[in-house]
């Protein structure tokens, strides 16, 4: 989207934007554990997962932990990898991805961990943040995870398509949408040539209006389907990665 069209639309997008908080309904993250071991077997993890983000890594649009993201993910993971799947969370509603690399930093039961998943981005679209800045935290936050839990590859996961938010109006949806495509496409095209990160890709949307489940009451967050959709299509890029560090 270009700066011209950006200040045209100021005002009316600040107004909204203003508008959608003070409506919107909020709601909690999933509550339950946010670590444990998925899958069956005996002896250590075929895989240890660590998972940052923002709320929709802390599962906000669905009760427990075990509708989320993280511990479903987990979930597929053993399965297709036949062996037990460590996994932990570190994830809060709100979270860009600078406030991601601060809570890694400052976690203070970090587990060893071989891969990282971020959740990040929808946050920084919403802010209108610059690509530089967002892929610079990205980088730190792949860092801090190499650093701190011994992450080997990081998996970073593609935006929504916030253009299709049915929580908000039009044009800031369709700005929103905007926004979402344009951090996608610099991450994918920062990432290229790594070894150790990649892009994965989320499941299709049905077309026209979303089945039930899909989104969460809230017209913003995934649901119980929308999660298990995602947990599922992360599941299958992941282990199929010729270069996943296997234990």
């Amino acid at each position: 989207m270009s700066l011209p069209a950006k200040v045209a639309l100021a005002p009316l997008l600040i107004w909204q934007g203003r508008q959608v908080r003070r409506s919107a309904l909020r709601l909690p993250e999933a509550h339950g554990p946010r670590e444990g071991v998925a899958g069956h077997g005996t002896g250590e993890p075929c895989l240890r997962l660590l998972v940052v983000g923002d709320s929709s890594a802390a599962g906000v649009g669905v009760a427990h932990q075990h509708q989320a993201l993280a511990e479903p993910l987990a979930r597929a993971l053993a399965k297709r990898l036949d062996g037990p799947v460590a996994w932990q969370l570190i994830a809060t509603t709100g979270h860009r991805a600078a406030d991601a690399v601060a809570a890694l930093r400052d976690a203070s039961a970090l587990a060893p961990a071989d891969v990282m998943l971020a959740v990040l981005g929808v946050n920084d679209a919403v802010a209108m943040s610059p690509a530089d800045p967002w892929l610079a935290a990205l980088d730190a936050l792949h860092v801090c995870a190499s650093e701190r839990a011994g992450v080997r590859l990081s998996w970073h996961t593609a935006l929504p398509p916030m253009g299709r938010f049915l929580l908000l109006p039009q044009p800031l949806r369709w700005v929103m949408g905007i926004e979402a495509q344009r951090l996608d496409y610099a991450l994918g095209r920062h990432l290229q040539g790594r070894m150790d990160r990649r892009l994965a890709t989320l499941p299709p949307t049905p077309a026209g209006t979303l089945p039930t489940g899909w989104v969460a009451e809230d017209g913003f967050h995934p649901g119980p389907q929308g999660y298990r959709r995602w947990a599922e299509a992360l599941a299958e890029q992941i282990a199929a990665d010729p270069a996943l560090p296997l234990r």
